[in-house]
């Protein structure tokens, strides 16, 4: 037979309410009774039933990631550390994917028991934001924000770290430099555009309009983008790619042309993905701290669910720039 709440409670000579209020750590119980409830437990190995203890506190200790593709590198490698840390504070994660049609996945979020969403492939122009709010469910913005509703987020601050790139690009002698940018409808892609621009208006260059393509954050783009750029007449030197998935496509598509990296262009990503450091890849790219933002994403998700009236937090991350093997001096007949 099952070990029960009501025989650790017996063992310890409590009630069995006090006992599911002792190991919710539960303030109006003393430190005494929280230690003989204890004690109890693990004399008669119980074992704390998930559905009963979300009966009890009207929680199911779910977390919702909402991420779009599932095939995308990046949000392979945030799902570890915001799962770890969030099995520290005593919550599940649980991946849902967002497809073309929005006008669900509110209500399938909510009838999958979650207790927050932590949203990673928001655009600007998203209403999701929107309903989750209306419906009561707390949620943060991971990387990217949407514009219609505030919310804890943890984002990325791109200025510094493309700086540091476009200066040492200068100092190698590229000029003509190419950009393939992410979509125009997400934070991300618009936040990197200025840095990106800024940071070489700062060092005399420009974006030519030719030099310019946009499209999603995968190897597709990055393929046929760089295709293009590399087909024109007077081709970049150096293209500064949306992110490091990104940049693997513009690796493969310089490959297939014959062009040298770094020898006829140069490649820069963002993100610095485990990846960008391997000996066969080795690419120069804009890095931060990718899994601590995973984490402090978790930490505040929980802190909205347990605090829903705390001061909303923009956690902001700092980027440097890493120089690796795709990045060298420009051809000398550029």
């Amino acid at each position: 037979m099952a070990i029960t709440s009501r025989d650790v409670a017996r063992l310890a000579g409590v009630s069995q309410p006090t006992v599911s209020r002792a190991l919710r750590d539960d303030p109006r119980v003393s430190e005494m009774t929280k230690a003989k409830v204890r004690a109890a437990v693990d004399r008669l190995g119980y074992v704390p039933s998930e559905a009963g203890r979300a009966l009890s506190s009207g929680r199911t200790r779910r977390i919702g990631l909402l991420v779009t593709d599932l095939e995308n590198q990046f949000y392979a490698h945030i799902i570890a550390p915001a799962h770890l840390q969030l099995e520290q504070l005593g919550y599940q994660l649980m991946l849902h994917t967002e497809t073309a049609d929005n006008e669900t996945i509110v209500e399938r979020l909510i009838a999958n028991g979650v207790d927050g969403v932590i949203l990673a492939t928001t655009t600007v122009d998203s209403v999701v934001p929107l309903r989750l709010r209306d419906r009561g469910l707390p949620f943060v913005y991971f990387n990217r924000t949407a514009s219609f509703a505030d919310a804890d987020a943890t984002v990325v601050e791109p200025a510094s770290g493309f700086a540091a790139a476009a200066s040492r690009a200068v100092a190698l002698g590229h000029s003509r430099i190419g950009a393939i940018l992410g979509p125009s409808n997400t934070s991300t892609a618009q936040s990197r555009e200025v840095a990106l621009r800024a940071a070489l208006a700062a060092n005399g260059l420009d974006l030519s309009p030719h030099n310019i393509r946009r499209g999603p954050f995968d190897t597709r783009t990055g393929d046929d983008a760089t295709t293009s750029l590399l087909g024109q007449l007077s081709p970049p030197t150096l293209i500064f790619c949306a992110n490091d998935v990104v940049s693997y496509g513009a690796l493969n598509a310089a490959r297939r042309l014959g062009a040298a990296v770094p020898g006829d262009v140069s490649i820069i990503g963002f993100d610095d993905l485990p990846a960008a450091s391997w000996p066969i890849i080795e690419l120069s790219t804009i890095a931060y701290d990718l899994t601590t933002m995973a984490r402090e994403a978790a930490r505040l998700i929980a802190r909205r669910i347990e605090q829903p009236d705390a001061p909303v937090l923009h956690v902001k991350y700092e980027t440097s720039f890493v120089e690796r093997r795709t990045l060298a001096l420009a051809s000398p007949s550029a």
